[in-house]
């Protein structure tokens, strides 16, 4: 995982281990959760088809400039996508250069930005083309209600932007458009400065910015077409589709509702402890989709199961040490905390106006003396046993833990297969799990 920024003190007299000692952890069962697999096999071909419309490639003119948006959250293939837009582009006889899309992510640093697309593949080597990181801005306009708007100064001098980004339910806001195309144009393409703005009355009003800022942006920048993804269950391709400046505005929510409709869920309306494996930027904007896990930030959003105490015990290397979403969780683990970067997650916490998705909850000395101290806190458990479910992040759900206590009620579930007996969890000599 990320690399250690800190070796944090922590139980030095073994208070904490022996008060925890003698917690039972309860057996878990590995299961599998059946989704929609449907998938696009040959990615190449499916961009070649969609960039290949008439409408779509009469947009590229010959010797003109093309920026292309790369956003900061783990696209699967993002890295293939990209070098395939890159390469048609060019076939058509334009020149196409990349952008990083995302805002203040990145620590709101032109290298930290670059750092980030080029953790997921997205190098100039592997695509054919440069990447042009900046956080430089330009006035292009303001909004209907008079706020000044902003997009990447290489972006705005462009002669074309061709705007890529993914299209899902939001983390912390509903609306008509939540992340996809239009975010992408209001903040990501906005960097720091942009994202700040729109950002500045808060998620209650986020769906309205939303909106106004990216047709502001439609209207004044010189946008292209829009390329929006979608994923499936598994976090695999699911769809891809090229829409025309006029068509976005228009076919973004269809699209938004077939991926709430693909998007996956424990299969358990409640239970007693989540434990998440790890966090990070490249899972989700909230280091963890509370889609999935139910333990939002904003109160303007809401869905998924109800938990009653979740545990985090790592942080991903793509996320460079930004570990907004940490304060979501009631306990963490040491290996994490050393792990955090503070200069990256704040600005990242502030810009969007959520101080508690960066705060820091109880750290324990490993992954056990987490786990039990969930346990030991769960005061209010469903029963003798509690309801615990362990999933590896919540981009990957197809296969997951649950607590023995939760098997009756899996093997009642049609859409769930009970793979293994129940086992012990199994923890190194250090506490952590294998």
């Amino acid at each position: 995982m990320s690399k250690r920024l800190r070796d944090s003190q922590w139980d030095r007299h073994g208070v904490i281990e022996n008060m925890l000692r003698n917690v039972k952890i309860p057996r878990m069962v590995k299961i599998a959760q059946k989704f929609d697999n449907n998938r696009i096999e040959d990615i190449p071909a499916a961009i070649r088809r969609e960039l290949g419309r008439p409408e779509i490639a009469e947009r590229i003119r010959p010797g003109s400039s093309i920026a292309i948006t790369v956003g900061s959250r783990g696209i699967t293939n993002i890295a293939l996508i990209t070098r395939e837009i890159v390469r048609i582009v060019k076939e058509i006889g334009g020149k196409p250069f990349i952008i990083p899309a995302m805002g203040s992510h990145g620590g709101g640093t032109a290298e930290g930005q670059r750092e980030m697309i080029e953790g997921y593949g997205v190098t100039e080597e592997y695509i054919g083309a440069s990447i042009k990181s900046s956080m430089e801005v330009k006035l292009i306009g303001q909004t209907e209600d008079g706020k000044p708007t902003y997009i990447d100064k290489h972006a705005a001098e462009a002669d074309g932007i061709i705007v890529m980004g993914r299209v899902k339910p939001h983390t912390a806001f509903r609306g008509e458009y939540e992340s996809g195309l239009m975010k992408m144009m209001a903040i990501g393409l906005g960097k720091h400065k942009g994202a700040e703005v729109c950002h500045a009355e808060g998620f209650k009003k986020m769906a309205h910015n939303v909106t106004s800022f990216a047709k502001t942006i439609l209207k004044n920048a010189n946008i292209l077409f829009g390329i929006a993804i979608i994923e499936n269950a598994y976090d695999e391709t699911y769809k891809i589709s090229a829409l025309t400046k006029e068509e976005i505005p228009d076919k973004e929510p269809k699209l938004l509702i077939e991926a709430k409709s693909l998007m996956p869920e424990i299969k358990f309306e409640s239970f007693d402890i989540l434990i998440v494996d790890r966090i990070g930027k490249n899972i989700s904007g909230d280091g963890m989709d509370p889609n999935i896990t139910g333990i939002y930030a904003s109160p303007y959003a809401s869905g998924g199961p109800n938990v009653k105490s979740c545990v985090v015990l790592d942080l991903t290397d793509e996320s460079h040490g930004n570990a907004l979403g940490i304060g979501l969780a009631s306990f963490t683990t040491k290996r994490l905390f050393d792990k955090i970067d503070f200069d990256v997650t704040y600005p990242n916490s502030l810009t969007s106006r959520l101080s508690n998705t960066s705060r820091i909850p109880m750290v324990l000395k490993n992954d056990r003396m987490a786990i039990a101290a969930a346990i030991y806190t769960c005061s209010e458990m469903s029963g003798d046993i509690p309801r615990i479910v362990r999933i590896p992040d919540t981009a990957h759900i197809g296969e997951i833990y649950i607590s023995e206590s939760m098997l009756e009620e899996a093997r009642s579930k049609p859409c769930i297969e009970i793979l293994e007996e129940p086992k012990e969890m199994e923890f190194d000599e250090n506490g952590n799990l294998f």
